[in-house]
């Protein structure tokens, strides 16, 4: 029954000395009052015992209230016999009546607690959102946290987060402890892999010096505070623990807030960055499309013979200006087209259309890119045509083509094939380069991204392939050949051509 602050015993001590205070005052009053009046005497020592809340010594007040009546009151005075027995009822009723009272007294006394302890749970939590409504980012949401839970907790108080490397790293301190020791560390780190508190007073770990508690969000724990109490030292009360955990919640969900209002911010800024560098783009480019057209015309009239003839270092001159401009030319059209896929400007006209065709047609336009290499092609005269736009889908050959040249050397082989598969056509173009890398096999279809040398292209042909045959509702990877050399496959499906005038 005895404590480490001794609180039971000088509980108990006190219902004593009201006892005893009352039979001095009986004493004092018996010469002018009736007997029976005096155990009001006790019933008010009683009532005065249960009014502190303990139902333990109210009740050992009430039996050595009786025990005193009888003992100095009741005839024959300083002894517990009882000459008449009508007393015997007298103390039975006085025991009652004074359990009754201090039952009554103890419950009230409870409620007025339990309402008082949630009146203060209600004003801290409100205290805490008022400041977390304030805070902005990471940071501040954790100063007001460690500074909020340590006025209300008297204690020590550490937030830890999760740390770019995988672990956790001090976020917040209320005492200036910034790092743990070894030990303390695993621990944080168990409670955050497991959301379940550990440290004092808890099952795991309970002779620690200091609690390990979840800050627990919708998603999962998001970081794990440290309490260490100070003015009373020793495990949390029930309704400490509860608020505590009433706490860890609140700011869990604050800092998931705060998260999700961070990568919002990110979102919305990396959308505006590539809606002004499309814009940028677009503008740029089509200004472009007229001079360089004015320069491939210019060059093309002076080399077939539009002025004086032109020979030796000129006509070397005029071949690098018009083969650059084309390439110019040829990046304009990419950019232009890049953006128009991307803000959905183009719509499909799907028709029935011969994958022979529209691979001739393509390789026709990159005669001059494929010069000196072998090209060979395996197209099925039973291949069925293809609903789909005739236009975007040589386009996406020509560029496939152009990729093939860019990156295998003079006198190597690129194959283009065709099968036709269950409700799809299944078209690879291969080459005999150097290959991908394997972190490149995705990434090699997102816009501007280059897998070897920065020279080698502007980064948008595979690009602009992806966006059209997804338009088409297919599919389109790469892989590495066994033999060596990169493979670009794409499935377009087969299905009714939706013929648009």
């Amino acid at each position: 029954m005895m404590t480490g602050d001794g609180r039971p015993t000088r509980e108990y001590g006190l219902a004593a000395a009201a006892v005893a205070l009352a039979t001095l005052l009986g004493f004092a009053m018996s010469p002018y009052l009736a007997l029976t009046n005096l155990v009001m005497v006790y019933l008010l020592a009683a009532l005065l015992v249960a009014a502190r809340g303990r139902r333990g010594p109210a009740l050992f007040a009430s039996a050595l209230g009786v025990l005193c009546f009888d003992f100095f009151f009741v005839p024959p005075r300083y002894s517990f016999a009882v000459s008449d027995t009508r007393y015997v009822l007298t103390f039975l009723v006085m025991f009652i009546v004074a359990v009754i009272i201090s039952q009554l007294t103890t419950r009230l006394r409870t409620q007025a607690e339990a309402a008082r302890l949630g009146e203060m749970r209600t004003a801290a939590m409100h205290a805490l959102s008022r400041e977390l409504a304030t805070a902005r980012g990471q940071d501040a949401v954790l100063q007001a946290t460690v500074r909020h839970l340590a006025q209300v907790f008297g204690g020590d108080i550490l937030a830890l987060v999760p740390s770019p490397e995988g672990g956790l790293r001090s976020g917040a301190s209320s005492a200036g402890l910034r790092e743990l020791c070894e030990k303390e560390r695993s621990v944080a780190q168990w409670v955050f892999a497991t959301g379940r508190p550990a440290g004092l007073g808890t099952q795991a770990l309970p002779m620690s010096e200091a609690l390990f508690a979840p800050l627990i969000a919708a998603q999962g724990p998001v970081g794990v505070l440290r309490l260490q109490p100070r003015l009373k030292p020793g495990p949390l009360d029930p309704e400490q623990a509860l608020l505590l955990d009433a706490f860890a919640h609140q700011i869990g969900l604050a800092l998931e807030a705060d998260r999700q209002a961070e990568r919002a911010k990110a979102a919305f800024l990396d959308a505006e960055k590539e809606r002004l560098r499309s814009s940028l783009l677009s503008s740029v480019s089509h200004d472009l499309r007229t001079p360089l057209a004015a320069i491939i015309g210019s060059a093309s009239s002076l080399l077939q013979g539009g002025g004086a003839p032109v020979g030796g270092k000129a006509r070397e001159l005029l071949e690098n200006i018009q083969q650059e401009a084309e390439r110019l030319a040829r990046l304009v059209h990419n950019l232009i087209q890049a953006t128009r896929l991307e803000s959905g400007a183009v719509q499909l006209r799907k028709e029935p259309c011969s994958l022979e065709e529209l691979v001739g047609s393509a390789l026709e336009r990159t005669e001059k890119l494929l010069a000196g290499r072998s090209i060979a092609t395996r197209l099925p005269e039973d291949l069925p045509l293809v609903p789909l736009d005739g236009i975007l889908v040589e386009q996406v050959f020509v560029n496939l083509l152009e990729n093939a040249a860019r990156h295998t050397p003079a006198g190597a082989g690129v194959e283009v094939s065709a099968r036709a598969e269950e409700k799809r056509v299944l078209v690879e173009v291969a080459d005999h380069g150097p290959g991908l890398p394997l972190d490149a096999l995705e990434r090699v279809f997102e816009k501007f991204y280059h897998a070897r040398s920065a020279a080698a292209g502007a980064g948008l042909g595979l690009a602009i392939c992806r966006a059209v045959v997804e338009a088409h509702g297919g599919r389109i990877w790469a892989e590495n050949r066994p033999g060596g050399g990169a493979i670009f496959r794409l499935a377009l499906p087969l299905g009714e051509a939706d013929v648009r005038g």
